[in-house]
């Protein structure tokens, strides 16, 4: 498994992703995911299932410290005193001791970032999670999260596939020191996974179209990827990717599709975004 190293977190280059799983579905799919390789997984307080995926690591027979594990904060909770209050019940929903990261799920500019993100360090501070970051932020907002933060932002998860280049925010990223995250990193609703031009790459290399784009977001310096699945057959399938290497003509053709910006994640309260 490639690890991304981003200023002293070590991320699994492939996790797990858990929204809209629920139940026993969400407890069975994590015990899977382990069993199946995976070391990093993904939750968050809006997805309600904390529980869910906590007692799932514990069925699983790696060890805690083996796994690393996010979860992340509504942005209804970024007030310091609701913060305090959202981090400490997220630890305690997944009762498996401090987490490896904790996130601002979205930024919300009706409360000053600089609340949040003292909230943010002081999560830390108290010992609920081990290192901290972001998600959803622009560039520009990222660098202003980062000159506020007092502990280093390990990470901005944001959404990144092959119809939505995030050049503005990969640049931040690597100034500084930190991994890009991509979340629905194969699309939704499968209309990348039948592009023909991801079609016809994977034909080359005999692989799945979910495998070839999984490929080249991780072969990008410091991004990792956490798709979701609710199939248990897809497990093995989306962290069976680090094998072969596409050509420079067969990245450079997916960076081009990328440069498209069709973004599919995009509510009424997100941040101004960069323009690719």
């Amino acid at each position: 498994m490639k690890i991304i190293e981003a200023n002293g977190a070590r991320i699994p280059a492939i996790g797990f992703g858990t929204y809209t799983l629920k139940g026993l579905e969400a407890t069975d799919m994590v015990t899977n995911a382990i069993a199946a390789g995976y070391r990093h997984i993904d939750t968050a307080r809006m997805y309600a299932n904390e529980v869910e995926v906590g007692e799932g690591i514990r069925r699983s027979d790696v060890p805690r410290d083996d796994i690393f594990i996010t979860t992340k904060i509504w942005r209804d909770d970024l007030a310091a005193d609701r913060f305090a209050d959202a981090s400490e019940t997220a630890i305690e929903a997944l009762g498996i001791g401090p987490v490896d990261l904790l996130l601002i799920h979205w930024p919300n500019a009706d409360i000053p970032l600089e609340e949040s993100i003292e909230a943010l360090n002081a999560a830390k501070s108290r010992g609920l999670t081990r290192h901290i970051g972001v998600a959803n932020f622009p560039s520009a907002l990222l660098d202003e999260a980062v000159a506020i933060s007092e502990a280093p932002l390990v990470c901005n998860q944001v959404e990144y596939h092959p119809f939505l280049a995030q050049e503005a925010v990969l640049g931040a990223c690597e100034r500084h020191g930190m991994a890009l995250v991509a979340y629905s990193p194969l699309g939704q609703g499968g209309e990348i996974l039948k592009h023909p031009l991801v079609t016809g790459i994977a034909a080359k290399h005999g692989k799945a179209p979910s495998q070839i784009i999984l490929n080249w977001e991780i072969a990008q310096n410091r991004v990792a990827a956490i798709p979701r699945t609710s199939d248990p057959d897809r497990l093995a399938l989306n962290l069976d990717v680090f094998d072969f290497e596409l050509s420079d003509e067969e990245t450079r053709s997916l960076d081009v599709l990328s440069r498209e910006g069709r973004r599919l994640v995009n509510p009424a309260f997100a941040p101004v975004w960069d323009r690719v």
